[in-house]
């Protein structure tokens, strides 16, 4: 947790403009982002650009907030680039965190196997039928890409959300965390950083939740640990990135939405 800052101070004029963007991160992202993707499983069943066009949106609402993060952080006299996880690793992670990476990447191995066999996509029911998919399944087999066109786009949001997300919620939003709270304990930032990030994709239901919130903190100790955000920025976009090794043929026309 070296280099965090330990108070608002230090975020001089810019303050009350961290707390309104990390604000912004822990309670309307997820409200936000909830909207958008009910309105975009709408547009499913009828507009063949559905795809394209939320990827597209997607783009620009993450770039444009990463942007207005890094203002406000150049506009922060006393945070330095190693308080946000702006600089190369300074240390290897410790044996929780490689041990909680490992499984991760565990993870990562045996859902892509589990998306490539069409396994999930057996849990998502067609059209008529009197069943329905779990949220967390439904939300993520939505998104995937089928089209060449699409998958194109897909794989710059995949890396977008490795570098965007990862500094929003875990360079920039556990420094303002830390700055409030004042000296909190890592275990203490790993598990607020990752029911953050776990908010923030309430659009996939309770599991969803639990499961993102899990993938944050465990970000979130990659880069307490090392003090950069590097590794975390290169799992994340491999954890998204992976979705392009699931065919079409895998994958469901169309997803219908949730009761």
């Amino acid at each position: 947790m070296t280099g965090l800052p330990g108070s608002l101070a230090g975020w001089g004029p810019a303050a009350l403009s961290a707390v309104v963007v990390a604000g912004y991160l822990v309670v309307g992202e997820p409200l936000v982002g909830y909207v958008l993707h009910r309105r975009f499983e709408g547009r499913l069943r009828t507009d063949a650009r559905a795809r394209r066009s939320f990827y597209a949106r997607l783009l620009v609402l993450e770039w444009g907030l990463a942007a207005v993060a890094l203002v406000v952080w150049l506009a922060a006299p006393g945070v330095d680039a190693g308080a946000v996880g702006l600089r190369w690793p300074q240390s290897w992670p410790g044996p929780l965190t490689a041990a909680a990476t490992v499984l991760v990447l565990a993870f990562v191995v045996l859902s892509t196997r589990a998306l490539r066999s069409g396994a999930l996509t057996a849990a998502v029911p067609r059209p008529g039928e009197g069943r329905h998919a779990e949220p967390a399944a439904h939300a993520t087999l939505a998104l995937l890409p089928r089209t060449p066109a699409e998958r194109r786009l897909f794989t710059v949001v995949g890396v977008t959300a490795g570098v965007c997300e990862e500094w929003l919620y875990r360079g920039f939003l556990l420094a303002v965390v830390a700055a409030v709270g004042g000296g909190l304990a890592t275990p203490v930032l790993v598990v607020l950083g990752g029911l953050a990030f776990g908010l923030a994709h309430a659009y996939q239901g309770v599991a969803g939740v639990v499961a993102t919130g899990v993938l944050g903190g465990v970000m979130a100790a990659l880069h307490l640990g090392t003090g950069s955000l590097l590794l975390p920025v290169l799992l994340h976009a491999l954890i998204d990135l992976r979705f392009l090794l699931v065919p079409a043929a895998a994958l469901p026309d169309a997803v219908p939405g949730p009761a």
